[in-house]
C-alpha cells in the first residue's frame, strides 16, 4: 500500500508485533483523536497500571505523528508486560507503514527490532534450565 492510500478514509494500517510467546495483530485507523482497543476492551481495562499504558503509548510519544489514530489490537499467548511491548511493535510498525520518515526516530528508540530474548528450555537431569541438583561427594 502506498502513503496515499493508507490516508484515505476507512482504510486501515495492520502490523504483527511479537515479544517472547505474546503476539499482538495491531490495527491503525484514522480518527478525530487516539483511541486504543485491546482484545475489545478500553487500554485502562486491559492494562491497568501506567506502566503498562506508558509502554504501549511510547511509540506515538517518541515519533510525535501529529495524526490521530484508533488503534485495535488482538493480542495472544505471553504474559501483561510481554503482551504490552508486542503491541508497542506492532504500533511502531505499523506507523513506519504509514509514513517512512518514521522509521529513523523508531529505530533509534529500538522499537522496530523484535527483542529475541526468550526463556531458555528446561534439560534433562536438572532442575530448571541450568538450576542442578545438590552434588554429594558421598
Amino acid at each position: 500500500m502506498t502513503t496515499e492510500t493508507n490516508k484515505t478514509k476507512g482504510r486501515y494500517i495492520e502490523a504483527v508485533g511479537r515479544r517472547k510467546t505474546a503476539v499482538a495483530r495491531v490495527r491503525l485507523t484514522e480518527a478525530s483523536k487516539n483511541q486504543f482497543v485491546v482484545n475489545e476492551r478500553e487500554l485502562n481495562v486491559y492494562f491497568p497500571t501506567g506502566e503498562m499504558q506508558e509502554v504501549v503509548t511510547e511509540s506515538f510519544s517518541t515519533s510525535k505523528v501529529p495524526a490521530k489514530f484508533k488503534v485495535s489490537a488482538k493480542i495472544t499467548g505471553g504474559g501483561i508486560h510481554a503482551q504490552a511491548e508486542a503491541m508497542r511493535h506492532g504500533i511502531s510498525r505499523a506507523l513506519v507503514l504509514f509514513d517512512e520518515e518514521l522509521r529513523k526516530k523508531l529505530k533509534k528508540a529500538g522499537f522496530l527490532k523484535r527483542d529475541p530474548r526468550v526463556k531458555e528450555r528446561r534439560k534433562f537431569g536438572l532442575k530448571k534450565a541450568r538450576k542442578a541438583p545438590q552434588w554429594s561427594k558421598r
